[in-house]
Order: structure tokens, then C-alpha cells, then sequence
């Protein structure tokens, strides 16, 4: 028997793409570096969709997420996302983020880079192509940078700050960012039986108590269509309903983010 996450009136179920759409995502995936495939599951589904992918709870890794913007959130309004996250057992990883971008459009010798990378996002009513530089610190070095003891360029790459100062709005140093966070997540590889490329799937808790569950997987640019019509078959198989409303992780930490912030400035 599998689980059911049925969608309702306010769950629409998402419509496919039309022509023109699928164009769009063949021509921005020739120059992409890597696909991700996702879906966020309704709040009402997310025991069942845990249930019905075969997914042992305890084999996810805890993390811990900080984000850095203005206090009006300027980088966020212009696309530019500044990350660190905690892992488990003492490392970190930090991105400096954009999106949208053309990938026709970014820099070839970045292109070449290991720490840089182009990549698509499809995702039930809508796709995005982002362009991500990623680093290595320690989870310690993130904690001294979070609680003032280091500043935050302290934590990031010089080519990772060179791509923030290239894209941030005018006047914006990264040490002036306010740390907005933490929020925590739960992290687990899966390879499921009757799917053939590996899953990846995440729970997102926030500090308000809500929280957003993430199926997702990643393919070769040659293999998006393909890929994409088998994880909608494998999801219609475990009754996971694939809904029009979609909540993104980075997007909801941000809205949570700015209202806690106007909150306080207006006391």
C-alpha cells in the first residue's frame, strides 16, 4: 500500500509544462553544470511521503544554517544569497549564491572552476538557473563569525568574495551583513529501490515551528527530460501528490527572516 498526500482546493495539482517552457529548459540546460529535480510535499503529507520512500529517519544528518543580508534585505531583492552551514562532525560549508542568471552569460574560466557551479533547478511550475561559488570552513570557524568574535569575509574564500563584491548592490560591504539565523534542517541520502537515480531529502524546520520537506534528485543536463518524466512516475507511484503550490527552503528562511526583523525595528 503507499502513502497518499491527495492534493486539495488549495493544493492544486501542478500542471505540466507547456512547448515553450520545456525550449527554455533545454536551452539554459546545454550550459549548465548539473540538474536538480524537486518537489516540496504539503505539510499534511510529510509522514506519509517519509513512509512511502522507505526513508529510515535516523539516517539524516542534523545541520545548522546561517544567512547574511542587509537589515532591508538588499541582497535577497537582488538575487544574491550568502550562506555558511554547520555539519555534523565539525565541518562547514559557505556558498555565495545568484539567481537568476543566464549561464550563457557567466564567466568561462568560473565555469572551470571546482568551487563554482551553473545549475538548473526544475521544479513543478516553474525552473530557475543559479550560479553558486562554494566554500570550506569549520563549523567552530562559522560559530566565531556568527557571534562576532570574526568577521565574516573571514569565512569566505577571496574568490568568493570577489563574485559577492561583483554582484552585491552598490555600497554594500560583506562585513556589514547582519547574521540572520540559525535554522536547522535534517539531511539523508537514499537509494530507493525501484528509482534509479539516488534521492535526496530534506526537512527544513524553522523557528516559528514550520517547516518545508524536500524530495529532490540530480541528473546530467542531457537527462533532464528524462529524469524528470521518471521522478514524476515514481512519485505518482507512492502517492505523493505533485501540487502547483511550491514552497523553496532559501525563500521561506527569508520571508520568516524579514518579518522577524520588521518586527523588531518597529517596537
Amino acid at each position: 500500500m503507499t502513502a497518499s498526500t491527495p492534493a486539495t482546493d488549495t493544493e492544486a495539482t501542478a500542471k505540466p509544462f507547456s512547448m515553450d517552457e520545456i525550449k527554455q529548459i533545454l536551452a539554459l540546460s546545454k550550459n549548465a553544470k548539473s540538474i536538480e529535480i524537486k518537489l516540496s510535499v504539503p505539510a499534511s503529507g510529510h509522514r506519509a511521503t517519509i513512509k512511502s520512500i522507505g526513508l529510515d529517519p535516523v539516517e539524516a544528518e542534523p545541520r545548522q544554517v546561517f544567512f547574511f543580508d542587509t537589515p532591508d534585505m538588499a541582497l535577497n531583492r537582488a538575487g544574491l544569497i550568502v550562506r555558511a552551514r554547520r555539519i555534523q562532525g565539525g565541518t562547514a560549508d559557505t556558498v555565495v549564491k545568484l539567481r537568476p542568471v543566464d549561464p550563457a552569460t557567466v564567466d568561462a574560466e568560473l565555469k572551470h572552476s571546482e568551487s563554482f557551479k551553473v545549475e538548473l533547478d526544475i521544479m513543478p511550475g516553474g525552473f530557475v538557473c543559479s550560479a553558486s561559488y562554494k566554500g570550506v570552513a569549520t563549523g567552530e570557524e562559522v560559530l566565531e563569525v556568527t557571534t562576532g568574535e570574526k568577521p565574516l569575509r573571514s569565512l569566505f574564500s577571496k574568490g568568493q568574495r570577489a563574485f559577492f563584491t561583483q554582484h552585491a548592490p552598490a555600497g554594500i560591504d560583506m562585513d556589514s551583513l547582519r547574521v540572520l539565523g540559525p535554522t536547522f534542517l535534517l539531511k539523508a541520502k537514499h537509494k530507493a529501490e525501484d528509482f534509479r537515480f539516488p534521492l535526496t531529502i530534506e526537512m527544513w524546520l524553522y523557528p516559528d515551528g514550520s517547516r518545508i520537506l524536500e524530495v529532490s534528485t540530480k541528473c546530467e543536463p542531457d537527462e533532464a527530460l528524462q529524469v524528470g518524466l521518471e521522478f514524476k512516475a515514481y512519485l505518482a507511484s507512492k502517492g505523493i501528490a505533485i501540487t502547483e503550490s511550491q514552497q523553496t527552503k532559501t525563500r521561506t528562511a527569508m520571508d520568516f527572516f524579514k518579518a522577524e526583523l520588521d518586527d523588531a525595528e518597529s517596537r
